[in-house]
């Protein structure tokens, strides 16, 4: 029986965090991990390797330390005030790599490439122990039914929300000089984050005994030991995330091997990368919707299938034209794995056990998500992009295979 408090701010929270998520993408659009980040430490160092560690260290600093808080999670009777206080360590490094791009002129390239990457690692490992708090209160602020809707419609913002923030981006780097244009695009990205704390405040949660698990950290480990040991559908549900891990890590190899093989210009670039963000804004709150009313479970294996189709595509491509729909199925598969999946994690669990349910789910597949995309590196440099596209194939099909055969479907037993 869902709470009356909950039902009566469901569309409250339902607003409030859709706008929280919406500035936070917007904040990500000027200082993307992907672009302007790199870009900016491309002005300090030639180092591909120090680049190319940048989005490892946002997306492994969100996964690896959810496990380590999840002792402090069970104990809260109302995650916000926690998810308030730690979620500034993801948000100030923003407005410190500002105060950096302006003063690089005096300190110098080195100092500043090092404080650089000091902000960067605090900045995701302050995403990754607020991440279990923060999972922990969505899944106690919106029911079972409505989870999967929400994850795609905040998704949704922040992807509309950071395509426009890039186009801004992109500019303020093409009419300004530095240290201006970095600072200014930082500071942009901190006032972005200000706006999108203050609406993650207004989050109405009631406090609740339910969630709380009052037992010592000895004992509390001691029974996630035994999540591990005894609920066999959620080890197959991570085994079917680091498989998605491997079938997904092709993504990364797309504009690369479109531009290296086949010569595609800068500009059609720029249109198969808008393919995969539209595709992603209209497929986020489609597939979360979906999931809520018939499966996430259903979703994911089309996800993971799509992931699949669109590793095929780039095996077998013949043409420019082959890029496209490669684009749209990863998309459609990006989804699947990261928005779906979200709410699918919350599926799993009695509600004080969540949090060491979500911690695990992050933290053991984090080490899948550093190898990854280390190994799709290593047979590109071996054996080439066509390996590569095989391999991620052949982990997305096993992805699925696991989905559909292995885990059973948590909505279809609550019915």
């Amino acid at each position: 029986m869902t709470d009356p408090i909950i039902v009566k701010n469901l569309k409250h929270n339902f607003l409030v965090n859709t706008i929280d998520g919406g500035f936070f993408g917007f904040a990500l659009g000027f200082a993307s991990f992907v672009t302007t980040i790199p870009l900016f430490v491309a002005t300090m160092t030639d180092s591909a390797v120090l680049i190319g560690l940048i989005p490892a260290i946002h997306n492994v600093g969100w996964q690896l330390p959810q496990l380590l808080t999840a002792y402090s999670v069970s104990q809260q009777a109302r995650y916000k005030p926690m998810v308030l206080k730690l979620t500034l360590l993801e948000r100030l490094p923003f407005l410190l790599l500002a105060a950096i791009a302006w003063f690089i002129p005096a300190i110098g390239a080195s100092v500043g490439l090092t404080l650089t990457y000091l902000f960067l690692i605090v900045q995701g490992l302050g995403a990754g122990v607020t991440a279990t708090a923060w999972q922990s209160m969505i899944g106690k602020i919106f029911p079972a039914h409505t989870r999967g809707s929400f994850y795609g419609v905040q998704a949704a913002s922040a992807n509309l929300l950071a395509s426009i923030s890039a186009i801004a981006a992109g500019l303020i780097l093409a009419r300004m000089e530095s240290p201006e244009d970095f600072t200014l695009i930082f500071l942009c990205a901190s006032a972005s984050l200000l706006i999108s704390w203050l609406f993650l405040a207004q989050t109405r949660e009631p406090e609740s005994q339910e969630n709380v698990l009052n037992v010592s950290q000895a004992q509390f480990w001691a029974k996630t030991a035994l999540i591990l040991k005894n609920d066999r559908n959620f080890i197959w549900f991570l085994i079917s995330r680091v498989l998605g891990n491997f079938g997904t890590m092709a993504f990364a190899f797309y504009t690369v091997y479109a531009v290296k093989i086949y010569d595609v210009s800068e500009a059609a670039i720029g249109v198969m990368t808008a393919v995969y963000m539209a595709t992603q804004i209209i497929t986020n709150p489609l597939m979360g919707w979906i999931g809520d009313r018939w499966s996430h479970r259903g979703m994911l294996v089309l996800g993971m299938l799509s992931v699949a189709v669109s590793a095929l595509l780039a095996v077998f491509a013949r043409s420019t034209a082959w890029f496209f729909p490669m684009f749209v199925f990863a998309g459609i598969g990006n989804v699947a794995f990261w928005t779906v999946g979200l709410a699918m994690i919350l599926g799993f669990g009695p509600p004080d056990e969540k949090p060491a349910y979500i911690g695990l789910a992050n933290t053991l597949v984090a080490p899948a998500t550093i190898v990854a995309p280390l190994l799709a590196g290593w047979i590109v440099d071996i054996k080439g992009y066509s390996a590569a596209f095989w391999v991620s194939t052949i982990g997305a099909i096993l992805a699925a295979a696991t989905l559909a055969f292995f885990v059973k479907d948590q909505q279809l037993q609550k019915i």
